[in-house]
């Protein structure tokens, strides 16, 4: 006998009525998937518990661990005034107990005797035979977050600094953070207005590289950027920045501009800048951003600046649509590329660090629900996201600096543009963590654009990849992989530095390096650990690595185009850096 037909009259008010559930979930989780999480630990804690031998062996080094601590203790209570080495150092990047009142007990005893059990915890949420390898991913990584979250470094009784700051200073420090935090919490309800905003510097200090915004349609506005030098090269260079993040992080200051930087060198460049949306863009898809960004850039470029091949150049999520719009333009014999260079964006997603943990199916449901009430994902959701990826760093330590210690710089135009976060639309954010980070599609030849499949090695325009050593949201070695993946000749940058940092590294900056490789078509491919290791750091930025790159590939040099072209329907609209990146 089989089942009666539903005629689907009753299931869109069902749906709508779970998403509404669910969405008011998730806002009391602040958008974490608890049941997704409850699910990881029952996988882990049920496999430990049928796992005698795992238990044995943990039970074994949680004794070493104590001991080894007891006899620390010992030789510190013997020894009060001389160096005892710890019994554990922390990792390199963890500066958390790196001053020197911390060498001293009781402290030396406390941070000792953590970061022991943070080691013990690490060993206790991995490697347990059964385990889901998601779900070990997410155990470890939360059981680290609240570890990070108890560190005796957070607290004004356990932290050596704070008590030599507050006797100081007779508490006044603890009333300063007390007042940041006041108004930190006024900010975070809406009741005062937050300093973070840069707005009244763009233009001025901040995105302040002189152009014209010469298009605008309902996703973008594009700017021509006005030249600095007598002549041009005649392929002229388009950027596409992430559309998660205000395009000027590549215009930042003077002397710290990309675009600045291509400018003065005789490129002449355009700039994407997105619109940031609100509800009523709900339904803009991820192809809209290839066709309104990307494909309707390309027209301008090409009616202002005449036929000459584009330098593609995508940073971020932008790296990731530069590919596609590529990959889309190959398949139907496209040639407006001259090149395509990809700053810290990725194409293949089977490794894409710790973000992905973000990106489960519970996790996104979640997400999807949310953002089909309200048409998009608001800003605060995907800059808490990116800070619990370094929690330790943006958080923890950010809250001891300020509410404990009392210390807060006026922003920097860094901290002011991390600030100024934007919002994604429901449809296309959906779209975009489904395709890549959870399917895969477009490195496995999945992803479709007008129907047709396209495939990333069809793209054999010479490409430029530059990845950042520490780079938590485009990971370097899956950034590598592109070297495998792409059809045509490869340069390989690994910068140091972080996701942000590393990009925006100008050539004075003392502190960058970064190692170069060129990958020739059809060269043999090298494992990119084995790659780095054999390859000594170069001192200096990138910058001028890639630009004698893209002036290889600029063309014949010629007088500069004009800023716009009012007969072909491309009249400067204003001054740069337009008004889609002022709104809030």
């Amino acid at each position: 006998m089989s089942a009666p037909q539903d005629d689907g009259r009753t299931e869109q008010p069902a749906l709508e009525f779970d998403r509404q559930l669910h969405a008011a979930y998730g806002q009391m989780s602040g958008g974490l998937s608890l049941l997704g999480l409850y699910g990881a630990y029952v996988d882990w804690a049920a496999h430990l518990a049928i796992s005698p031998a795992k238990q044995w062996e943990l039970a074994g080094k949680a004794g070493k661990k104590w001991a080894r601590l007891g006899t620390y203790a010992a030789k510190c209570a013997l020894s009060p005034a001389g160096e005892v080495a710890p019994c554990i150092d922390p990792l390199a990047q963890d500066k958390r107990f790196s001053a020197p009142q911390w060498q001293a007990p009781p402290f030396s005893i406390a941070y000792q005797a953590f970061l022991l059990g943070q080691q013990w915890w690490h060993n206790a949420t991995t490697s347990v035979r059964g385990v889901k390898r998601e779900d070990e991913a997410l155990v470890e990584f939360y059981s680290r977050q609240w570890l990070d979250m108890a560190a005796p470094s957070n607290f004004a009784l356990t932290n050596p600094e704070v008590i030599d700051q507050t006797i100081r200073e007779q508490g006044r420090n603890l009333l300063r953070g007390a007042s940041y935090l006041l108004d930190d919490a006024m900010a975070a309800v809406g009741a005062a207005e937050t300093d973070g905003t840069a707005g009244p510097l763009l233009g001025k200090t901040m995105a302040a590289t002189l152009g014209k915004v010469v298009f605008r349609n309902r996703l973008i506005e594009l700017i021509q950027y006005s030249p600095s030098t007598k002549t041009v090269h005649a392929n002229p260079v388009l950027i596409v920045p992430a559309w998660i993040m205000k395009y000027y992080i590549l215009d930042l200051e003077p002397g710290t501009s990309l675009v600045e930087y291509l400018v003065g060198k005789g490129h002449t460049v355009f700039c994407i800048s997105w619109k940031n949306p609100d509800a009523e863009d709900r339904d803009l898809a991820l192809d809209d951003y290839r066709r309104l960004g990307v494909m309707a850039a390309l027209d301008a470029v090409a009616a202002i600046n005449g036929p000459a091949p584009v330098n593609l150049v995508g940073y971020c999520l932008g790296g990731t649509m530069a590919l596609i719009a590529a990959a889309a333009m190959a398949g139907v014999k496209d040639d407006r590329l001259a090149s395509i260079s990809l700053l810290a964006g990725q194409g293949d997603f089977a490794d894409a660090g710790e973000l992905g943990l973000f990106v489960t199916e519970s996790q996104l449901a979640l997400t999807e629900d949310i953002m089909e009430t309200v048409g998009y994902l608001d800003q605060r959701a995907m800059a808490g996201a990116f800070r619990m990826l370094r929690s330790r760093d943006l958080v923890w330590s950010q809250m001891v600096r300020e509410y404990l210690l009392g210390k807060r710089a006026p922003p920097g135009a860094f901290e002011l543009w991390n600030h100024d976060a934007t919002r994604m639309p429901a449809r296309m954010h959906g779209e975009y963590l489904r395709s890549m980070y959870l399917n895969n599609d477009l490195a496995e030849g999945r992803f479709r654009v007008a129907g047709e499949r396209i495939f990333l090695e069809n793209i054999e325009v010479p490409a430029f990849v530059v990845a950042t050593e520490r780079d938590y949201i485009a990971p370097w070695p899956s950034v590598f992989k592109l070297t495998l993946i792409l059809g045509g000749d490869v340069v390989f940058a690994l910068a140091s530095g972080g996701h942000n940092t590393g990009i925006v590294a100008a050539p004075d900056n003392p502190k960058a390096s970064h190692r170069l490789m060129e990958h020739p078509e059809n060269a043999t491919h090298l494992d990119p650990d084995e790659w780095r290791a054999g390859t000594a750091p170069q001192k200096g930025s990138w910058w001028p690595a890639w630009e004698g790159w893209l002036g290889d590939l600029g063309g014949p040099m010629r007088a500069p185009p004009p800023l716009g072209n009012g007969e072909a329907g491309y009249p400067p609209l204003g001054d740069a850096p337009g008004s889609y990146v002022m709104e809030a």
